[in-house]
């Protein structure tokens, strides 16, 4: 039996190839808004940017050494999947209300400040702090912070940042994507509407992911819902996809549009009034959807991917008593203690342990562990390129690799 001084481990991994020598001081050049580096060792990857713009062209990939132990109170994790959201393409942007510190462990100089796109994500925890309590080395965590930077391949958070999930009966999609848009859709129906079994919704962008949600757990409550769709060339089978899932009724905005839809509308609901409206889009389309609500109702906003103004007519505040919110689970998040984040967490996960609430159709992008920052870098711009164009159809989900 051959024995290793343990100093000749530290020295071979010194000797890694050139390809994964990397530093944390940032030069950044200008032209292509990429990032080069000088060597120190780097094991982790962060797809980062230093200033707000197209995504397509700021979003660049650094690497960084591997982490320190972690400090009291908080834990190493190494992050498994991370969406892309639309709002976080709205921070890069910079016109997403919440914005994000930079990364003060990357941000070596301070004139170059670097920022993590992400903000929800799963995490493995790989090392604990001191005065950790309740999590341990292979547990599960999701984030609850804003903006916390989830697009890299390992983090230092604190504990107050993070709500332990389950392993069991959850997939890594389903968890990396249960901090935001299924609480959207679980709060949105429940918070606003004292809605009974029968009662019945109306909410346009169905398809997307917070609509999917809606849809699934108002079919698990047994609420009906009528849903509005931009039509397409597959919009067929977009409506059997939905129904699928529980809705009761799919409806494109060009059929909205027609005076004969009030009519349909009151055969399907016998009358009854519609209690609750959700809007991610604004526009004429809210316009025309608020007009089908009825007496008492509340239209609860929570995105405006139209860019358009929310115009409703006074006649539906004075007659009908409409009642308009908005909704921001960011938010929610920051009013409601640690208790009611774990409290909700389980509730949603314990609807996806039953069948009732299916995770968003996704493609997974990997950021390989052997590929160069350049190539990296290439391929997040050319992603976030076309999810600008729309009607991507499958959420992604990022899986950024320990350097190798």
């Amino acid at each position: 039996m051959s024995l290793v001084h343990p100093c000749a481990r530290v020295l071979a991994r010194w000797q890694r190839p050139c390809q994964l020598q990397h530093a944390w001081r940032l030069q950044s050049n200008v032209s292509s808004n990429t990032f080069s580096t000088s060597s120190v060792l780097a094991g982790n990857r962060a797809i980062v940017y230093n200033t707000n713009g197209d995504p397509a062209r700021v979003l660049s990939a650094f690497s960084f050494p591997e982490l320190p132990p972690p400090p009291p109170n908080t834990v190493n994790i190494r992050v498994l999947l991370a969406p892309i959201n639309p709002a976080d393409i709205n921070v890069i942007e910079g016109v997403y209300p919440a914005k994000p510190e930079p990364d003060v462990s990357l941000s070596q100089a301070k004139d170059y400040p670097l920022f993590v796109g992400g903000n929800e994500g799963l995490g493995k925890v790989i090392d604990v702090g001191d005065g950790i309590v309740g999590l341990r080395k292979d547990d599960w965590v999701v984030m609850t912070k804003a903006q916390s930077g989830t697009w890299s391949s390992a983090k230092n958070v604190a504990m107050s940042d993070v709500l332990k999930v389950p392993k069991q009966g959850l997939s890594e999609a389903q968890a990396a994507t249960i901090t935001v848009n299924p609480p959207t859709a679980y709060n949105m129906l429940h918070d606003f509407a004292q809605l009974v079994e029968g009662d019945w919704i109306v909410q346009n962008g169905a398809n997307s992911a917070v609509g999917q949600a809606v849809i699934q757990i108002a079919a698990a409550k047994e609420y009906k819902t009528i849903n509005f769709i931009r039509d397409r060339d597959d919009v067929g089978l977009l409506k059997q996809h939905l129904k699928s899932l529980g809705a009761t009724h799919v409806v494109t905005y060009d059929e909205l549009a027609e005076k004969s839809l009030r009519a349909k509308v009151k055969t399907w609901t016998g009358g009854k009034d519609i209690r609750l409206g959700l809007n991610c889009v604004s526009g004429k389309t809210t316009t025309l959807m608020a007009r089908l609500l009825g007496n008492n109702a509340h239209l609860v906003s929570y995105g405006a991917m139209s860019k358009e103004p929310l115009s409703l007519p006074t006649s539906l505040f004075i007659f009908k008593n409409l009642t308009c919110h908005g909704f921001w689970q960011t938010r929610w998040y920051s009013d409601k203690s640690s208790e009611q984040r774990q409290e909700l967490l389980e509730t949603l996960t314990a609807l996806m342990r039953n069948g009732k609430l299916q995770g968003p159709n996704y493609e997974v992008l990997t950021i390989g562990g052997t590929e160069s920052d350049v190539s990296a870098s290439v391929k997040i711009r050319d992603l976030v390129a076309r999810l600008g164009q729309g009607m991507y159809g499958k959420k992604v989900l990022l899986k950024v690799e320990e350097i190798v």
